[in-house]
């Protein structure tokens, strides 16, 4: 229980972190955000739970091939706020295509179950 709730600790300082950040320098913000942060601590958290260099290495290659579907929100997000959408339904939107994105490329890596 200790342990879950170091790593819950850990994951949510920096994301209020970034988000702090992100108040005083957009970019500086970003760049904390764009930083594989999380995939280092699920990975950190992952090795430190398994030992397991197989599932380490594949747990990796799949962060690798889904960062690609990822990046439809921050597209979306900004060419629909940037045309005039209200913040909640370009966000809503935005999700949408990102979870099309994921499915697609899943279904293009033959890993959808």
């Amino acid at each position: 229980m200790g342990q879950f709730l170091l790593k819950t600790l850990i994951s949510a300082l920096l994301i209020a972190g970034a988000s702090e950040l992100g108040k005083r320098s957009s970019v500086a913000g970003a760049v904390l955000v764009s930083l594989p942060l999380t995939s280092l601590l699920a990975m950190l958290w992952l090795w430190h739970d398994t030992r397991d260099p197989a599932r380490l290495a594949a747990f990796s290659l799949d962060i690798l091939w889904l960062v690609i579907p990822s990046l439809a929100l921050f597209v979306v997000l900004a060419w629909l706020l940037r045309a005039g959408w209200n913040f909640w339904l370009s966000l809503a939107a935005a999700i949408a295509a990102t979870l099309i994105a994921y499915a697609a490329s899943l279904l293009a890596l033959g890993r959808l179950k």
